[in-house]
């Protein structure tokens, strides 16, 4: 989750919202990205796409069975859906989204019994330091008005 921080911070520096995400198997680091939408002008270049892209591009297959992937921010409904298509088998987020999260706050998408894949979900998991991460982001967007 360190190194998910690490990443969201960065996203920050470049002007996006401050998500970070790692994708991981075993003790191996296949994947790490921060939120892009801005710098790639891509509505989709959220963190966990573009960690998941690029891990599928590590592994040579888009079946991702037996990762984990770090998140600082519970996933939206668009990212919970690429973890299920993704066959990731845990989801480790930070802070919870409460206006949007799909991973037990606004819904369920990733544990939702009627779809072929579910993960293992673990929640609040420096879940202080992540929040403050994005709270430092709009507080300074908001002073500058």
């Amino acid at each position: 989750m360190a190194l998910a921080i690490a990443q969201a911070k960065e996203a920050a520096a470049l002007g996006d919202v401050p998500v970070g995400a790692v994708v991981v198997r075993g003790d191996e680091i296949l994947a790490a990205a921060g939120n892009a939408r801005e710098r790639f002008g891509d509505p989709t270049a959220h963190a966990e796409i573009v960690a998941l892209r690029a891990a599928a591009a590590v592994v040579g297959n888009w079946h991702l069975e037996g990762c984990t992937i770090y998140v600082t921010l519970e996933p939206c409904a668009m990212c919970a859906g690429a973890l299920v298509l993704s066959r990731i088998d845990r989801l480790v987020f930070g802070a919870a989204d409460p206006k949007a999260g799909f991973a037990g706050s606004l819904g369920d998408l990733v544990r939702d019994p009627r779809l072929n894949h579910s993960l293992e979900v673990v929640g609040g998991v420096l879940e202080q330091g992540c929040g403050e991460v994005l709270r430092a982001f709009f507080e300074e967007r908001r002073s500058l008005g």
